[in-house]
C-alpha cells in the first residue's frame, strides 16, 4: 500500500510539473497553438410563421402605444424550420431559434439574435450565431455571424439573406440565407 502511495505521489508531481511548463508568466493563461481553419458555406431556408395554428414565431413584447407603421419595439421569439429548399417540405436541416425585433422608427430594421442549430449531417448538433441588423425591406441583406458551437467553435462570417416569399397580410415569410463561415 506504501508503495501504491508512493507511486501516486509521483505521478501526481510530474502532473503538477507538466502543467507548470504550459502556463506563461502570467499562471493562468498560456498560448495554444491554431489549427488550419476551414471556410464552409451554408445554403438553407429559414421558414418565419407568425400565423395560423402552430405559429412559429410569437409576438413576446411590444410597446404600450404602437403607432409605428414598421411596429418600432415589438420583440418576436423564434423557433424557426430551416430546410433545404425554398418548399416548406423539403429535408429539414436545423431550426432558427432565437429573437428579432423591430429596431427601426422609419424603416423596417429588425435587430436579430439568432443561433442556426442545424440537426442534419457532419453539422448536427452544431451551431452558429448570428447577431445584427436585417433591413427587412432591402432585397438583399448582409449579417454577420459571430460564433458557434461544435464544428463551428470560433466561427465568424457573415449571412446573406434573400426574401423568397412574404404574405403582407399576416408577415409569413420565407427568407433564403447563403451564409459563409470561417472556422
Amino acid at each position: 500500500m506504501a508503495k501504491l502511495s508512493v507511486v501516486l505521489l509521483v505521478v501526481s508531481l510530474v502532473g503538477v510539473v507538466q502543467w507548470a511548463k504550459t502556463t506563461n508568466a502570467e499562471g493562468w493563461a498560456r498560448r495554444l497553438e491554431a489549427e488550419k481553419e476551414n471556410v464552409t458555406n451554408l445554403q438553407f431556408y429559414f421558414h418565419d410563421i407568425v400565423s395560423g395554428k402552430n405559429p412559429t414565431a410569437i409576438k413576446v413584447a411590444q410597446p404600450s402605444e404602437n403607432k409605428s407603421a414598421t411596429l418600432f419595439g415589438s420583440i418576436m421569439m423564434a423557433d424557426d424550420p430551416l430546410t433545404e429548399g425554398p418548399d416548406p417540405n423539403s429535408k429539414p436541416v436545423g431550426r432558427a431559434q432565437g429573437m428579432y425585433g423591430s429596431a427601426g422608427q422609419n424603416e423596417l430594421a429588425l435587430i436579430m439574435a439568432m443561433n442556426f442549430a442545424f440537426t442534419d449531417g457532419i453539422y448536427n448538433g452544431s451551431c452558429i450565431s448570428l447577431l445584427g441588423k436585417n433591413p427587412a425591406m432591402n432585397p438583399v441583406r448582409e449579417m454577420p455571424i459571430v460564433g458557434g458551437t461544435g464544428l463551428f467553435r470560433l466561427a465568424r462570417g457573415y449571412a446573406i439573406a434573400q426574401t423568397y416569399w412574404l404574405d403582407i397580410a399576416t408577415g409569413d415569410a420565407i427568407v433564403g440565407y447563403n451564409v459563409t463561415v470561417v472556422h
